[in-house]
């Protein structure tokens, strides 16, 4: 029952703290988006799921929900998936002059394949200028496995707006329905206006703003989470005094009569002044292996205690330890401690990609499972060591997300650059050869990972 307990216990901790930094992570992306005036379709805490609870916003049109798989989450932003192809602005007329159209129709209109009308149809829908129509008489319902057989146009008010657009105002005149046709005079000027309230139409600059919301928005979070931690926490450290903090119980210290408070004059023949002195002299005479005095004052008097090592045996050790003091940092030392934090965290995710360093880095590295494991454990211990557990995993999250490897932030920001440099964009099916080998890398981490995890858990 115990280990059922404690199963269940890290199962929701572990999905609560991932849930929470993931969604934080995402919202920075859609706050980014939207700031630019993109579209995005969706927000949602957990992974796609066909169920799902959700509200659509009236002001931009974002349906904004949970799925019940929490380990995740998603922002659609408009015009990141599809790719450009020169019929897609007679597509667009298409639909729009005929409300709806089927993809048969489309193909044998435009002269090509019904894959390539599908390709032109759902390229449209990625950038929320059309949108699947599914027709109850054909048994079609949203979320079916497969494609409906027809696309229809979007609701759009007398400016062209979508409800995704900043400014749309469906209640003046010239309105029209999604699925009523909205004949377009130039296609290819009314496509690229589609094109600018997407992710694909704006500049470079705000698309690398937009890669890299995601990640500063974990690193900010882990920033104050842990300059709150160090500036409410106190710090116990030893002071550097000839003190006695405490005496061990049945130690040498004890039984030579020593106690906490009393201050060593001398130990041996040797006067000291300080901790680090004591502890030095103290190391030379037990090194020594022969019994020897230590003059104290207690009281404002003077005495002596003689310590008697064990014959035979060697030892390090009499049982003293000195006075110990708390600290707690000021909010400008806090902040200095959290970058020197980040910092460390930066140079261990950074080794990752170092051939040389990449598997020391692994071997310390932790899966789902163990971060559950220590959620729930400090989740156990109390508020901050659950807010220092936070902070360390979304700083982790942010500056792994920056790692130049598709599918994440860091390689989207790489690929933007790329495609300056050579001045084209790269193919979708680049894109998704470079995403696979970046794929099969994070497989092989999140694989020993789990063996770490597995073996500190269940091996000790």
């Amino acid at each position: 029952m115990n280990m059922l307990i404690g199963t269940l216990s890290a199962i929701f901790w572990g999905v609560l703290v991932l849930s929470l930094l993931v969604f934080v992570h995402e919202g920075g992306h859609y706050l980014a988006a939207r700031a630019f005036g993109v579209r995005v379709t969706e927000f949602f805490l957990g992974l796609p799921c066909r169920l799902k609870l959700s509200h659509k916003s009236k002001s931009h049109g974002t349906e904004v929900g949970v799925t019940p798989f929490l380990l995740g989450g998603y922002n659609r932003i408009c015009g990141m998936e599809g790719e450009y192809d020169e019929l897609q602005a007679s597509a667009f007329a298409i639909v729009q002059r005929e409300g709806i159209v089927e993809a048969e129709a489309l193909a044998e209109e435009l002269g090509v394949d019904v894959d390539r009308a599908y390709t032109l149809l759902l390229g449209l829908c990625d950038l929320a200028a059309i949108k699947p129509y599914y027709d109850p008489e054909r048994g079609e319902k949203p979320n079916q496995r497969d494609y409906p057989a027809a696309f229809c146009t979007v609701a759009r008010d007398a400016n062209m707006l979508t409800e995704y657009d900043d400014g749309h105002d469906f209640s003046l005149p010239g309105f029209t329905d999604e699925g009523e046709p909205r004949p377009i005079g130039d296609a290819q000027e009314q496509l690229n206006s589609e094109l600018s309230h997407t992710y694909k139409g704006v500049s470079v600059p705000k698309r690398l703003v937009m890669l890299v919301a995601g990640p500063f928005v974990n690193l900010l979070l882990a920033f104050v989470l842990v300059t709150g931690v160090y500036a409410t926490t106190e710090f116990s450290y030893y002071v550097n005094q000839n003190v006695l903090g405490e005496v061990t119980q049945n130690s040498l210290a004890q039984e030579a009569g020593l106690q906490p408070g009393d201050v060593i004059v001398r130990v041996g023949d040797a006067e000291v002044k300080d901790w680090n002195g004591l502890h030095e002299e103290l190391g030379k005479s037990c090194a020594a292996g022969k019994d020897f005095d230590i003059v104290y004052e207690r009281d404002g008097a003077q005495a002596t205690a003689h310590i008697d090592l064990p014959e035979g045996e060697q030892t390090t050790l009499i049982g003293v330890s000195p006075k110990s003091s708390t600290y707690r940092l000021n909010v400008i030392e806090a902040m200095q401690a959290a970058l020197g934090y980040g910092q460390m965290v930066l140079e261990k995710v950074a080794q990752l990609i170092m051939p040389q360093h990449t598997m020391e880095v692994l071997g310390q590295s932790s899966s789902i499972v163990g971060i559950s494991v220590m959620a729930s454990e400090a989740a156990a211990s109390g508020l901050a060591d659950m807010i220092a557990l936070m902070a360390a995993i979304s700083m982790s999250l942010g500056f792994m997300n920056l790692l130049p490897i598709p599918p994440l932030d860091g390689g989207k920001i790489l690929i933007e650059i790329i495609q300056v440099i050579i001045r084209r964009p790269l193919s979708i099916k680049a894109q998704n050869a470079v995403s696979y080998v970046g794929l099969a890398f994070f497989a092989f981490v999140f694989i020993v990972a789990l063996r770490n995890d597995v073996l500190r858990i269940f091996a000790g």
